[in-house]
């Protein structure tokens, strides 16, 4: 019976000899979903993918695509009967066969006409519908990813399966390719599932994000969910640099250069780590009128570099436990701050995070 999802991975374990790369993997990807595998360089992202694309056998768990069993300990459904397209980091085209060619290569069960009518279809979508007779050494990187983006769509596939796609543009054109691929795969209605490394990548395309850990499934959520709500120090620290300090539990609060903050129900006694996003730290010019009523902590400014997306501020705050401490905040492009400025500092505790000390 099936379970309404496009696709479902139950309890996927994997290994390559005596190295454990899957452990107790679940996922599941309701129809029309963007979902990102989102995790560091071998931590099972691809492996993940390889499985569902039927290029590895499984070794424990089940797999299953729009509710049949495609793989599972006994079983294994070959690639081509999957109904899975799939896109990897390299485009792979055939250089030997035009643009048209390379996109009527998976439409063999379709009759000639009837395949290049397809094909034309697809390509006019991902805006290549003049270069049909062209072959892939004339076009460019991104001209290339979007030729197997049409091959991969145009035979009409139950799933979507992208292996870092858009790796090996420069940023420019990566953001583009990435922006065009995610209105196309929305208009269509298609099922993706896409392994990436980069945060604001799967935050940008996904509607949801599994986060892998070590082979295991850290977080599932969507992304506003991960950011404001991580689960773990290693889920926090994954989507964005942080402030990172240690301590200890004590009246329900951990003492900090910033002032107390609050524990939750860690117990008394517990060693913690603190970590707080650079957007957290809330900057004033010391005396400043709009700064609201509540002063903050004193500290000054070691140097300040601009970004794209605002001020980078490296700031010593001092002196805690006789300690100065020194911090990175980031703040509006307009608000600009010189070396060695007087500030005062506050926390936004919905930005800062305790979890025990692993181990």
């Amino acid at each position: 019976m099936s379970d309404g999802n496009v696709l479902t991975l139950e309890n996927i374990s994997h290994a390559y000899g005596k190295t454990q790369v899957l452990e107790g993997v679940n996922i599941a990807v309701a129809p029309g979903e963007f979902m990102c595998l989102l995790g560091p360089s071998g931590c099972g992202k691809t492996t993940t993918l390889r499985l569902v694309a039927g290029l590895e056998e499984l070794q424990a768990g089940r797999i299953l695509i729009n509710g049949e069993p495609v793989a599972d300990a006994r079983n294994h459904v070959p690639p081509e009967r999957r109904g899975v397209g799939l896109v990897f980091q390299e485009a792979a085209l055939f250089p030997h066969l035009s643009v048209l060619g390379n996109v009527t290569f998976g439409l063999a069960g379709m009759g000639r006409a009837e395949a290049q009518l397809r094909a034309r279809e697809v390509l006019d979508q991902v805006g290549m519908a003049d270069y049909g007779d062209a072959y892939p050494h004339v076009l460019s990187g991104g001209q290339q990813k979007r030729v197997a983006l049409a091959r991969a769509l145009a035979p009409k596939p139950k799933l979507m399966l992208f292996d870092e796609p858009f790796a090996g543009l420069d940023a420019q054109l990566r953001s583009q390719i990435r922006d065009e691929t995610l209105h196309l795969m929305k208009d269509s209605g298609t099922t993706i599932l896409l392994v990436t490394h980069d945060p604001e990548e799967a935050m940008y395309l996904a509607d949801r994000i599994a986060i892998i850990h070590e082979g295991r499934i850290a977080q599932v959520g969507a992304p506003v969910e991960l950011y404001r709500q991580p689960t773990s120090a290693f889920v926090t620290s994954f989507f964005s640099s942080v402030n990172r300090l240690e301590g200890v539990v004590k009246g329900n609060a951990i003492s900090t250069p910033f002032g107390p903050i609050a524990a939750g129900d860690l117990r008394d006694g517990a060693a913690v780590e603190v970590l707080i996003r650079p957007e957290a730290i809330r900057i004033s010019r010391v005396g400043d009128e709009n700064a609201g009523t509540e002063e903050g902590y004193r500290g000054h400014v070691i140097t300040t570099r601009a970004l794209r997306r605002g001020n980078f501020i490296h700031l010593c705050l001092g002196d805690f436990e006789d300690t100065h401490h020194h911090f990175h905040s980031r703040v509006p492009s307009r608000f600009v701050l010189k070396e060695g400025e007087n500030i005062s500092v506050r926390l936004d505790p919905d930005q800062t995070f305790v979890f025990p000390v692993e181990g």
